[in-house]
Parts: C-alpha cells; structure tokens; sequence
C-alpha cells in the first residue's frame, strides 16, 4: 500500500479530475478542476451535485486514511464509508474550478470522525459540507 495520498489517484478520482493539493496531519485540501462533462445543467453551467458529493468522500476517506498513517496504523485494512451527511449550501460558480478541505477529527479502532467543506473561492462561503463516519480494518481483497 503506498502510504502518500498525493501520490495515487484511483481510475474513478482521475475520470473526474480530483488533484491532491495538501496533506498533513489528518488534513487534506485538494480541487477538481471545472470541466464540462461534470456539469449538470447545460443551462446553468453548475457542477452536477453528485460530483461534489464524490469529491467529499475522497476527501474524507483520504483524511482518514492520513490520520491512519500519523497514528501508524496504515497497514490496518480498507477504509469504508459508513455513513456521509452532506449539506448543500450553494451552487458551485459555473467555470470555477471546485475546492475541498477535509480533517479527521476522532479515530477510533474501528471508527473514524471526519468533516469537510467544499468551495469554490473561499472555505468561507462553502458549496456544501459534510460529516462522515468511516468503517477502519474493512478486507482489502476481492472475495471470489
């Protein structure tokens, strides 16, 4: 497993664009850059809801998986989403390219807190935000 989340983006994350920016201690900021095959509305310009959505739980289970590896416990299984509250504020700016900063605040054993903010200009007049609970130790093999 390679312990850098900057370092790796699954097929999924590269299909919408999702560039890692900062990592550090269960703090993760990265972008997806503005592009037309994630909008929703052609008449808009808006940035489909369940791209946002995707880049919040990227965010948070990298968060997670960051705190895993500040607490050396990075070799412990899959991270799994267990449960994503997200809350839509506002619509991301057409053109803009959207932003998202994610902290795990709480690791347990088995459970790790995390919240997050998307954005397009500033953290503070947030797109959406989310809190998440994620399921540590999950079997990281395909079952036959």
């Amino acid at each position: 497993m390679n312990n850098d989340p900057l370092s790796t983006n699954p097929p999924f994350g590269q299909s919408l664009g999702f560039e890692f920016l900062e990592a550090e201690q269960g703090h993760l900021k990265m972008r997806t850059p503005y592009a037309e095959h994630l909008v929703g509305d052609p008449d808009t310009g808006v940035i489909h809801g369940g791209v946002i959505t995707a880049m919040l739980d990227n965010a948070c289970g990298r968060a997670v998986h960051l705190a895993r590896i500040e607490s050396g416990r990075a070799e412990d299984g899959a991270i799994a989403t267990l449960d994503l509250r997200i809350d839509y504020m506002s619509a991301a700016e057409p053109g803009k390219d959207l932003y998202a900063q994610a902290h795990c605040y709480r690791l347990t054993h088995n459970v790790a807190f995390v919240r997050a903010t998307a954005y397009t200009d500033s953290i503070e007049q947030p797109v959406a935000s989310a809190v998440g609970a994620f399921m540590l130790g999950t079997a990281s093999t395909p079952r036959s």
